[in-house]
């Protein structure tokens, strides 16, 4: 392999207009789909097989006049204080809301709060407006939400407060100017790593260049495919970090080469066929841990995953074709026009001497590590999932206010009603049927049971159960399995079916399958990325050492998260609006992205360990310096990974909030804690042992030379045969 990437580097450096030329053509071309081809993102979470989304589709077919299947609204009109919404001044205000609802587009059906009663039973001072979509919230466009937004106008020119809840009002998230904080961040690590504008420039340029592809492409299979509202925001997130980052590892030893008095087309061979080989090993970790998302039954985490690992794999591949073209055009002020910030550079000097502690001090300093691992995810235990409703809302949001209305004057579990799904088409007696499950629903948590809705041509009836206790609650949870259990009793008695349906019995049952798919999906990625590992280091210690350490990783990542997202410490300081249970898809999410990205750090530093020690160094002595080789740009790298993923921090999205502060900290605990102390730790204390692999093992396993040793051997041996090239005889640049 690092033969041939050597040749690709030598290639693309001398045809260097060309492929500059044909990224660009992909660039625009995919930029033009993307701006006329573009469709709508999906903010829905749904997994098909599951209860709520048969009886969704159940209703969907038999019963579309109920709209079961399509976005929702909740409007709740509050009177000022002495007043209230059944004198003839607040019932001209709601009826006037209510107008213009049954007015808006895309709405099928307006619940009239006073034929309903959804009146606050004491005060009388609010009254609850339920809204049925024809369509999915997500599908609506931005001036039908409007449409929406603006159908308090009436009311609250009267001076009655307006709010809105539910899927309709919830608008695709964005990224906004707040992340390009850490893309900021990323220029100065990188100028203080290089000490040169060209050479911190270019990393950030092949990496925008990359992120713009894979972006486009994205928005481009929107027009085509049903795409989650978070998938070019985890595509964004990954593909500009991984992008810097692999970038940044080739540059770095493109300047090796040119201190080592390379030509600069050499060099460029040389960083591509070394360097580039971790980057295409450190790359396909990533794939496979996001390309796995598809196997574990999560159609919106499968997508997510698969857009992110092609937006890895463009990365990877601008690294390997474009970045030595721009380094063709740069040529040795690469490695000119340093900025000193410091009189007399000690960078690897502080690698080599922090290498040289932990190797002395290896058993305090793993024991230290490793009960700090432990603490920080002590959290971890009381970790509670769910999916975010209005509760988790920004507490200045329409949503939220009308969440806290909603339970203040009706209770909680308003806010979330479940929607009952009875079929009697295989029943001897449907009206008996129908009165078994009414009855059936009155069990203690359950607020207000609605009289049945029947279509007799269908056989289908409706119920709408409102339970005391929240949306988000295990109350609410325990109650949806207690529907379901007498459900199963009703169907035995009488051959009816029962399901349990609507927003929150579909995010319980999405929760479950998240749940239920995590340690799966985590055995498949550790086993596939082991045997790759294995391949890369030709040893089973240290492919066993890196899933460990990545374990150790992402057990304290998710103790960080409980504690801030749950449990509520920091959200001042991080600007975090709301804390509650933490999303469904995260930990999974958090697996398969975290591991990719440890993989690459394990990749970058300890292939540099083991070139030393296939050249014939001492254990020990590899260690060292192979960490002061790789150690810089590890740091660098974290540092980078860590200033793109806080800057998500700042958006305003939950979710993308908890995502980015995950990854951040996740790679602020695996680069600093387990790659730069725990692993040199291990690796001094195995010494050897460190890259034992059984004989019949490494007869077996194919050598991939990513360290570039045959490489390094075939140009030596043909620079002493009369200066022959592995690659054509093409000028020098």
């Amino acid at each position: 392999m690092a033969t041939f990437l050597y040749r690709l580097g030598r290639l693309s450096f001398r045809r260097r207009v060309l492929v500059s030329t044909v990224w660009a053509v992909v660039l625009v071309a995919l930029g033009i789909g993307a701006l006329t081809l573009s469709g709508s993102l999906s903010s829905s979470v749904t997994i098909p097989g599951t209860e709520s989304q048969r009886a969704a589709d159940q209703l969907a077919e038999r019963f579309p006049q109920a709209a079961a299947g399509g976005g929702t609204a909740r409007v709740v009109v509050a009177a000022p204080p002495g007043h209230t919404v059944v004198d003839e001044q607040g019932k001209a205000a709601v009826e006037a809301v209510v107008a213009k609802l049954k007015a808006a587009p895309k709405v099928a059906a307006v619940a009239d709060p006073y034929q309903l009663g959804a009146i606050a039973p004491e005060r009388h001072d609010v009254a609850l407006v339920q809204v049925s979509y024809a369509i999915k919230g997500f599908e609506l466009t931005d001036a039908e939400r409007q449409a929406l937004l603006d159908s308090a106008a009436p009311a609250r020119q009267a001076g009655y407060q307006v709010e809105f809840g539910g899927d309709a009002v919830q608008g695709v998230p964005a990224t906004d100017a707040t992340e390009g904080i850490g893309v900021a961040i990323a220029a100065v690590v990188l100028i203080i790593t290089f000490g040169s504008l060209v050479a911190a420039g270019i990393p950030l340029l092949t990496a925008l260049i990359g992120v713009g592809i894979g972006m486009a492409g994205v928005m481009l299979a929107s027009g085509f495919l049903e795409l989650n509202s978070n998938t070019p925001v985890l595509a964004l997130m990954i593909g500009l970090a991984v992008g810097i980052d692999y970038a940044l590892f080739i540059v770095s030893r493109y300047r090796h080469e040119l201190a080592e008095g390379r030509d600069p087309e050499e060099a460029a061979g040389r960083a591509t066929g070394t360097a580039g080989s971790a980057v295409v090993f450190a790359g396909l970790t990533v794939i496979i841990a996001l390309a796995g998302l598809t196997v574990v039954g999560i159609p919106f985490l499968g997508e997510m995953g698969v857009a992110a690992a092609i937006t890895v794999a463009i990365a990877v591949l601008i690294a390997l074709t474009l970045l030595p073209a721009v380094l063709g055009f740069a040529g040795r002020r690469v490695a000119g026009g340093r900025i000193r910030l410091r009189r007399k550079p000690s960078a690897r000097t502080h690698g080599e001497r922090w290498a040289r502690f932990v190797a002395r001090y290896r058993i305090p300093v793993l024991v230290l590590a490793l009960a700090g691992l432990a603490v920080v995810a002590l959290p971890a235990a009381s970790m509670q999932l769910g999916l975010p409703n209005d509760s988790t809302a920004a507490p200045d949001s329409t949503q939220r206010k009308a969440y806290d209305l909603v339970s203040r004057s009706f209770g909680e579990g308003a806010n979330g009603p479940l929607v009952v799904v009875v079929d009697t088409s295989a029943s001897r007696n449907p009206e008996e049927a129908v009165k078994q499950a009414t009855e059936s629903l009155a069990l203690p948590d359950v607020a207000v049971v609605s009289p049945p809705k029947t279509n007799p041509v269908t056989a289908t009836t409706l119920l709408t159960v409102i339970p005391k206790s929240g949306p988000g609650s295990t109350q609410t949870e325990d109650l949806v399995s207690a529907i379901r259990d007498r459900g199963a009793a009703l169907h035995d008695r009488t051959g009816a079916q029962l399901m349990v349906t609507g927003q929150t019995a579909a995010n319980i049952d999405v929760s479950a399958k998240l749940a239920d798919a995590m340690l799966p999906y985590l055995a498949l990625i550790v086993g596939l990325a082991f045997i790759l590992l294995m391949l890369v280091f030709r040893s089973v210690v240290v492919p066993l050492k890196a899933t460990l350490g990545f374990l150790g990783s992402v057990i304290a990542t998710f103790g960080a998260v409980v504690a801030v997202f749950q449990w509520g410490w920091l959200t001042d300081l991080l600007g975090v609006k709301t804390t509650g249970p933490i999303m469904s898809m995260l930990p999974i999410l958090l697996i398969g992205v975290l591991f990719g990205l440890a993989m690459d750090y394990q990749v970058f530093l300890v292939t540099r360990m083991r070139e030393e020690h296939v050249h014939g160094a001492d254990p020990q002595e590899a260690m060292v310096t192979g960490f002061r080789h790789g150690s810089r740009v590890v740091v660098a790298a974290a540092l980078i990974m860590i200033s793109v993923f806080a800057g998500f921090v700042l958006a305003e999205s939950s979710l993308i909030q908890s995502i980015g502060f995950a990854l951040a900290f996740g790679v602020l605990v695996d680069a600093f804690v387990v790659r730069m102390t725990i692993v040199p730790a291990v690796m001094s204390l195995l010494g050897r042992g460190a890259w034992w692999l059984p004989k019949w093992l490494g007869r077996i396993l194919p050598n991939v030379d990513v360290e570039g040793e045959k490489l390094t051997k075939h140009l030596d041996e043909d620079r002493g045969d009369g200066g022959r090239e592995l690659v054509g005889a093409g000028p020098r640049r």
